[in-house]
């Protein structure tokens, strides 16, 4: 089973993971912007690679999971780290409010039926932890979910928690190799982004009215989050909480751990048997003597 590469951002596994330890800035020793780009180019063209090896070695899946709160920066994450990849071999879920229909199932299922299958890469933005964020943040929306008996606001998050965790146990015995992102970003930073969606008109699509109403639940927020990564950071479902404020640095790690992380699984293309090496010898005499 996969184990996690090492990173200065990779969340402990001993459940003693403190949010308020955790960098929303680089080290004063990181690169500048412009040598993070150029980095970032060659781990575009790595992972675009080791894709097409997940691909032909078909043993494994890639999962990555992006959690934050918003305008931390996912969606233009997910865009640059994956940008060299084949559009064939990698597939993106945005998970927003969940459907009347979804609501009508366990809360992994809407996921669960998202999942890359054996030789690609998926993403998830946003995911099944939302019923431990946003839900616990917004305990009322349980209401909506139609669960059998009295719900104990005391017990229903351990109870999440410990799904999770042996929901992913499950998929990493099976081949699927989850590396989950919490993209940390600072309540002023996050600020400035949305001054920024708001005082430039072309970025007016991406303002919500209530981005800012959850705003107010900073506190709430980061409190579920510490609880979260702390209760489901595992070997073979890492955390990794990466400083956001700055996005070249952060596109940078993240690149730079999800190709670790492939390369520890020392994929490679699949061999030909002997006696179909022999007939690839004749069809190339065909193919030669044609000429």
């Amino acid at each position: 089973m996969f184990d996690a590469v090492d990173s200065p951002y990779k969340v402990p596994f001993e459940g003693k993971f403190k949010l308020s330890k955790s960098p929303t800035v680089p080290p004063s020793d990181a690169a500048p912007n412009k040598q993070l780009k150029l980095d970032l180019m060659e781990k575009v063209d790595d992972l675009a690679e080791l894709q097409r090896v997940l691909y032909a070695h078909d043993r494994f899946s890639l999962l990555l999971v992006f959690q934050a709160i918003d305008a931390a920066g996912k969606d233009s994450t997910i865009r640059k780290v994956l940008s060299g990849v084949d559009p064939a071999g990698c597939q993106v879920f945005s998970f927003k409010q969940p459907s009347s229909e979804d609501l009508q199932h366990d809360f992994l299922w809407r996921c669960t039926r998202c999942l890359p299958e054996r030789g690609r890469i998926g993403v998830f933005n946003r995911s099944y932890y939302e019923e431990v964020l946003v839900v616990r943040v917004h305990p009322e929306y349980l209401k909506n979910q139609n669960l059998p008996g009295p719900v104990s606001l005391k017990k229903i998050w351990d109870q999440r928690f410990e799904t999770i965790r042996d929901y992913e146990k499950h998929l990493a015995r099976n081949g699927t190799v989850i590396l989950k992102f919490w993209l940390n970003v600072s309540k002023e930073e996050q600020r400035q982004r949305f001054l920024s969606r708001l005082n430039e008109p072309e970025k007016h699509w991406k303002f919500a009215i209530s981005d800012v109403r959850e705003r107010g639940y900073w506190k709430e927020y980061m409190q579920a989050y510490q609880q979260a990564l702390a209760e489901t950071s595992r070997p073979w479902a890492p955390w990794y909480a990466i400083p956001a404020d700055n996005k070249a640095y952060m596109r940078d790690c993240v690149a730079d751990i999800v190709v670790k992380s492939l390369k520890s699984l020392n994929l490679s293309y699949p061999e030909v048997h002997e006696d179909d090496q022999a007939r690839f010898d004749e069809m190339r005499e065909q193919l030669e003597g044609e000429a």
